[in-house]
């Protein structure tokens, strides 16, 4: 597996709005794209610093994997994201070296991008999303 950098770090956020405000007029970042991904439940805003993205995710129902999230754990990191050149090759050969896949083959995700996870309990509890451009 070649990873190509750190494509994003997802934080889960209660609000969008309150959070795009906080990014904006504390930190001085600028959001550049809302976007739904109505098949995973979930509202995202995204901001550049420097060729690394920070994913925010609200959920758009308490029954959606980031809902879920916040219910238990609260606001915060939710997931870092991988950049590699083909997500599905990425997760095939993750779990040959011993990763347990939330995703057998990757999907479609924000910005277009194909993704797919590898399960926390195999990665020191960090959830890893593996992102590429084409399948």
């Amino acid at each position: 597996m070649n990873i190509l950098q750190i494509e994003h770090i997802g934080i889960a956020v209660d609000s969008l709005e309150e959070s795009i405000k906080y990014y904006e007029d504390v930190l001085g970042l600028k959001c550049y794209a809302i976007e739904e991904v109505v098949d995973q439940k979930v509202k995202t805003a995204f901001f550049l610093v420097g060729t690394t993205k920070i994913e925010l995710l609200e959920s758009t129902s308490p029954e959606g994997p980031i809902g879920k999230f916040i219910a238990k754990k609260g606001q915060g990191i939710h997931h870092i994201a991988f950049a590699v050149e083909n997500a599905t090759e990425a997760l095939k050969l993750a779990e040959k070296r011993g990763a347990v896949l939330v995703d057998r083959e990757s999907r479609k995700g924000a910005e277009g991008l194909n993704i797919g996870f590898l399960h926390p309990k195999s990665t020191h509890g960090v959830l890893t999303e593996l992102c590429s451009k084409q399948k």
